[in-house]
């Protein structure tokens, strides 16, 4: 099971402001970033509650096109999941929830939010990331990286420049 991050983050590494705002993130959106064609190879997303919550009130989640999404949070959904749509909760820590997805026979997870990517990569659990910076500097807000139990050996694969500045960087992380 391979499990992927793909994130836009400003140039000094914030995904989102204080208040969770993605506004800077529009400097560079006519310009093809490939998330697109990212997703059409993920067979399920993963991603914190903080995430879900911003996600769902910009009215974003048709943009998985219904692919299963786990949701990862101790609390009900408030509100709860519609009817049919494709969404579960887990508490369960990130080499988990991979077992839990692979005895599915999943083979591709998107695993978004700053929390949850540090947690998966701090668990060694992340094959893979995508990060596009968008040329910005906001100055303060929610960190791609954070703290670390130590260093996290990566392989760059490729980067990219997209055009309107902005620059996509891609890595295998080294297990």
């Amino acid at each position: 099971m391979q499990l992927s991050a793909f994130c836009g983050v400003s140039v000094d590494g914030f995904l989102a402001r204080p208040d969770d705002g993605l506004d800077f993130l529009a400097v560079g959106e006519e310009a093809p970033h490939g998330f697109p064609e990212f997703l059409a190879t993920v067979d399920v997303v993963v991603m914190g509650r903080r995430t879900f919550d911003v996600v769902r009130r910009l009215g974003h989640l048709p943009v998985y096109g219904g692919k299963p999404l786990v949701v990862l949070t101790r609390r009900p959904l408030a509100p709860p999941a519609a009817p049919g749509e494709p969404v579960e909760t887990t508490a369960a820590e990130p080499p988990e929830i991979q077992r839990q997805l692979a005895a599915r026979g999943l083979q591709h997870a998107y695993v978004d939010g700053g929390i949850t990517i540090q947690r998966f990569l701090a668990a060694g659990c992340l094959d893979r990331m995508f990060i596009t910076r968008v040329p910005v500097l906001i100055g303060a807000g929610v960190p791609l990286f954070g703290p670390l139990p130590g260093d996290i050996r990566l392989r760059h694969v490729a980067t990219r420049s997209l055009g309107a500045g902005m620059v996509q960087s891609e890595y295998e992380i080294l297990h």
